[in-house]
């Protein structure tokens, strides 16, 4: 009989070859931007270990404010390129597919950041925000031209990714980066027509999925990542009901997104009161559209703990997943601790997995 995440999935005219993805990681350790040798090696054994899809770390566009760690990687240079194809050919190598997810962090950013240590932090409103945290620098409202600018450095890293042989690419719209200031209405105080209501909220989200659709194959896959919570406040909410939550995806939706990576804290929480459904689940429902769901997959502590961590049964989660309420699991921890964890899933060797410790964190294993 043939394990739920060994079925392949269809995202626009791509077929992934199960339902395990790689969830995105940051690790910095792509010294001036470059993916490494050990990088490469480093997806490429998720993919021989049984992970169908493999989403890298963010990587910053080409936009002068796009990032703030000269250690996180970058889609854009020559250097950072040839890094890149590298890591491409090694996870196809290994048999698996890949997406680079596509950032700007927007108002996170702190000051001189290299490697364009002049270049402000903007944001919708130039509202700080920190992502540990403590009170964040003021930065400078994005005008037209600021908007105009980012909507084409994230369609330019598309077509870049395209042409290096990504197989799809993801949008970082989630936990307060860039994107995601512009739908949550803490960060977005703006009167025009990208502020004040939801639907002008995620105009500017719109605009980078319908440029990035136009300027990409047909079948090229799109997924936007979306969450209610940030970095700086675990409460946060970009939709309170089911019905507000559908206003931001149709928008995505009819702008071209092909699917939808809902990152939660507890994958196993209802994300609205009133029904058990997560909100990969909701996402699914309300679009019609593929869903990924993630936040602490196959571990005993939530994904926000740095602690050791010990695997943990997935039973509900796969039934979940067979009774269709997503289509696709994100696992980030487990498959740090243990390349092979997919594989191990499906043959039945629970017991046989290494478990996620603090020491993974340091090292490209």
């Amino acid at each position: 009989m043939t394990h739920t995440l060994s079925r392949p999935l269809v995202l626009g005219d791509l077929t992934v070859p199960n339902r395990v993805a790689m969830a995105p990681m940051t690790r910095a350790q792509s010294q001036s931007g470059v993916p490494t040798e050990q990088l490469a090696a480093y997806y490429a054994r998720r993919a021989a270990g049984g992970t169908g899809l493999i989403i890298t770390e963010a990587s910053y566009v080409g936009h002068p404010s796009s990032g703030e760690h000269d250690q996180v990687s970058r889609l854009y240079g020559d250097a950072a390129l040839a890094g890149w194809t590298r890591v491409v050919d090694a996870v196809h190598q290994a048999g698996g597919v890949i997406f680079p997810q596509l950032q700007h962090v927007g108002m996170t950013r702190k000051g001189a950041a290299v490697p364009h240590p002049d270049a402000p932090a903007i944001g919708p409103s130039g509202v700080p925000v920190s992502g540990d945290g403590s009170p964040g620098e003021p930065g400078r409202t994005m005008t037209q031209g600021d908007i105009d600018d980012v909507v084409r450095a994230f369609a330019e890293a598309a077509v870049t990714a395209e042409r290096l042989g990504f197989d799809g690419v993801e949008l970082h719209g989630a936990h307060g980066y860039l994107i995601d200031q512009f739908l949550w209405a803490g960060t977005n105080h703006r009167t025009d027509a990208y502020g004040g209501d939801l639907r002008a909220r995620t105009r500017f989200a719109a605009e980078v999925v319908g440029e990035i659709r136009r300027a990409v194959s047909p079948g090229f896959p799109i997924v936007v990542r979306l969450s209610q919570w940030k970095m700086n406040d675990f409460t946060a909410r970009i939709a309170e009901s089911p019905e507000e939550f559908g206003v931001i995806l149709g928008a995505l939706a009819d702008a071209g997104a092909d699917a939808f990576h809902a990152s939660t804290r507890r994958y196993w929480q209802p994300a609205f009161d009133g029904s058990d459904l997560n909100l990969a689940g909701w996402a699914k429902k309300l679009t019609g559209k593929p869903a990924i769901t993630v936040g602490s997959i196959g571990l005993d502590t939530e994904f926000t703990s740095s602690a050791s961590a010990s695997a943990t049964g997935i039973k509900d989660v796969l039934h979940r997943l067979e009774a269709d309420e997503f289509d696709m699991i994100a696992v980030g921890r487990p498959l740090l601790g243990d390349p092979e964890w997919a594989t191990k899933i499906v043959t039945g060797r629970e017991e046989a997995i290494t478990p996620f410790s603090p020491a993974a964190l340091g090292v490209l294993h």
